[in-house]
């Protein structure tokens, strides 16, 4: 071989190489999704337990089966799938139970969308059904627009839709119907 193939070898490899070079990129987010379907989850989680604090102390507690993570999507959210059980913890620790047969977290706007057999027990022993019920995180804030059966130890109160804070001292049935007694 001569001193000139043996360069043009040499140039040929350097095109060959350089050119591999410049045309790859090594955008971080593209190599995240690489092997992930557009419409699969990010991972997947199992027996999930997550604690929420302020200042030390717990204040909200999530339990699930089972997470689907969608944070790789333009507005990111988690799916539990088989279910959710909340508990909401006061000042006091008191504990307000929440507990659907389906949730999404939403990472952008902070907020949990509960469905399907929605059941909230409250510290005091109150309870409220409904098909969906939007918890807001950043507000402490529960509500829906749908129907709501809320009952406590001598009333039942039907209506189509639900507003309250957290502790439920200042809960509002909307559209109400039912049957509430007056103490006179």
């Amino acid at each position: 071989m001569s001193l000139k193939q043996t360069y043009n070898i040499i140039n040929i490899v350097t095109v060959i190489a350089v050119t591999m070079f410049f045309s790859c990129n090594n955008s971080l987010k593209k190599v995240q999704q690489m092997g992930i379907s557009e419409n699969e989850p990010a991972s997947i989680a199992e027996n999930i337990n997550m604690k929420y604090t302020d200042s030390g102390r717990v204040t909200r507690n999530l339990l699930s089966p089972k997470m689907l993570d969608f944070s790789n999507r333009d507005f990111p959210y988690y799916e539990f799938p088989e279910g959710v059980t909340l508990y909401l913890f006061d000042k006091n620790n008191d504990k307000t139970t929440i507990i659907s047969d389906y949730a999404i977290t939403y990472n952008k706007t902070n907020l949990i969308d509960l469905q399907g057999n929605v059941n909230i027990i409250t510290k005091t022993n109150g309870t409220l059904l409904a098909e969906q019920l939007f918890f807001d995180q950043d507000k402490s804030w529960v509500f829906t627009n749908k129907p709501v059966t809320y009952k406590t130890n001598t009333d039942e109160i039907n209506g189509n839709g639900f507003d309250s804070n957290t502790d439920f001292t200042n809960a509002e049935v909307l559209e109400v119907t039912g049957v509430i007694s007056i103490d006179e």
